[in-house]
């Protein structure tokens, strides 16, 4: 079950948080006390923080915020408030035992339930799209959000694959049969055009970073119409690309000289020239047609420079997801789609996405989920780095939750299109995530662009 697309009534969102708790839990549940706290990392909180903190965030926006109830944690804040709580602290806190972290949570829950529909007396003074129903979806799409953590932090500790219900169903990973052979499919001319950029205000919802849409002008470009796979990524580590320094920026190579990096984090040379990858707690055969992740924005941009390209800005990206028109004369804004395909909500045969695979596809597989142009799986499998610093849109307000963009504005990078662990009631076209360049933990690839045309 994922949270609905269009705009949705309370019951709903109900229905929708209570799977979203169900399927935290059970993303720990096989996890030791040792485990749920982990080592300190500046890349992933304990554990067991992150659950209490997803129960706090609910009860602070929907309960607290909205409703106007006394706290169910008394200490709650001093505890899990990330906005004021540094994030070495976290392993140093008096944090309750894992019975009683998800007793709170079901306890946040059940208050929620019980006062969902109710209307808060002084509900008149508040603008009106903050309403119940907007904090009912920030709660839960905060919680998509510490699942995916969850999930990649999982990975960084090396701990096994989450053991999810039958109801996530495994897809397929064998190679698409159209494309078998693992042959790189080649580039899509975009036309380029005016195009409106950002969301709409008649939006289901709306992040304060994607406010809001404006018109933006792109030129022609041409771009992959795949991730950059493993094999190509690999062509480039052997031919000492992490060792040449005119192939990475100042800030880049800094990077890789501190980092000691000689190859993805996750990589490690095998007999006859080959490569395995850890996947959680299994060392497996680098797959080569699977699209390289793991990847920071550094590593990206200087494996584009080796071959001869460059990342698409996000505004392509968004333009080439987008765009429902393959006009070379564009003198309107184009018409936006929501996903790649359309405005259909997500499903198993265009998007790689909630777990169903535990893991990559093949960057040829689903079709089905292909752009107007024939992008392939600009939503779902892998998230992409583009070129663009994450910063404001023209006309920038923050919305309630005044810490989930401004703070991270400049020295972070834009991400686009989701991953295999995103939850498809999160991303959309116009979703945007960020990290700093240097973050290569979580679930990100990338794509390319040809150096000939292009960029705003």
């Amino acid at each position: 079950m994922n949270a609905p697309q269009a705009k949705s009534s309370p019951d709903q969102l109900i229905r929708a948080l209570r799977e979203a708790c169900d399927r935290t839990l059970e993303l720990v549940a096989d996890l030791t006390h040792e485990q749920m706290m982990g080592p300190r990392l500046s890349t992933t909180n304990p554990l067991l923080w992150d659950i209490g903190h997803s129960a706090w965030f609910q009860e602070f926006w929907v309960l607290r915020h909205f409703h106007q109830q006394a706290p169910v944690l008394s200490q709650g804040d001093a505890l899990y408030d990330s906005a004021r709580i540094a994030h070495d602290t976290r392993w140093d806190l008096p944090l309750p035992s894992e019975a009683e972290t998800i007793n709170y949570k079901r306890r946040v829950l059940d208050r929620v339930i019980d006062l969902h529909g109710q209307r808060n007396p002084n509900s008149s003074e508040r603008e009106e799209r903050y309403d119940e129903i907007y904090f009912l979806r920030l709660a839960l799409l905060h919680e998509y959000m510490h699942a995916e953590a969850i999930t990649y932090a999982r990975q960084t500790l090396g701990y096994s694959a989450p053991r999810l219900s039958a109801a996530y169903r495994s897809l397929e990973t064998k190679e698409d049969g159209e494309n078998s052979s693992g042959e790189k499919l080649s580039d899509i001319h975009l036309p380029g055009g005016i195009f409106s950029l950002g969301s709409s205000p008649d939006a289901p919802f709306v992040f304060d970073n994607e406010q809001w849409a404006h018109e933006v002008t792109v030129k022609p470009y041409s771009m992959a119409r795949t991730a950059v796979t493993n094999r190509e990524f690999a062509a480039f580590v052997d031919d000492s690309g992490y060792r040449r320094p005119e192939l990475w920026a100042t800030p880049g190579w800094h990077w890789r000289e501190r980092a000691a990096a000689e190859h993805p984090v996750y990589w490690q040379p095998a007999s006859g020239g080959r490569w395995l990858r850890r996947n959680f707690d299994q060392w497996v055969q680098l797959e080569e047609n699977l699209p390289i992740l793991h990847v920071n924005w550094h590593e990206a941009d200087a494996y584009s420079r080796w071959a001869g390209r460059r990342l698409p800005t996000e505004a392509e990206w968004e333009f080439a997801a987008s765009s429902d028109s393959v006009s070379d004369t564009q003198e309107s804004p184009a018409g936006k789609r929501r996903f790649p395909w359309g405005d259909n909500p997500p499903a198993p045969d265009r998007a790689n996405l909630d777990w169903r695979a535990m893991g990559c596809l093949n960057v040829d597989a689903l079709s089905a989920g292909d752009s107007v142009f024939g992008c392939r799986q600009m939503i779902g499998n892998v998230w992409e780095w583009t070129a663009t610093d994450f910063g404001p849109y023209p006309g920038f307000a923050p919305g309630p939750y005044k810490e989930y963009s401004a703070p991270w504005f400049g020295d972070h990078k834009v991400l686009r299109g989701g991953c295999w662990a995103t939850r498809s009631g999160l991303i959309s076209n116009v979703y945007r995530n960020f990290y700093k360049p240097d973050r290569r933990d979580v679930w990100a690839g990338f794509r390319t662009c040809s150096l000939s045309q292009g960029q705003m």
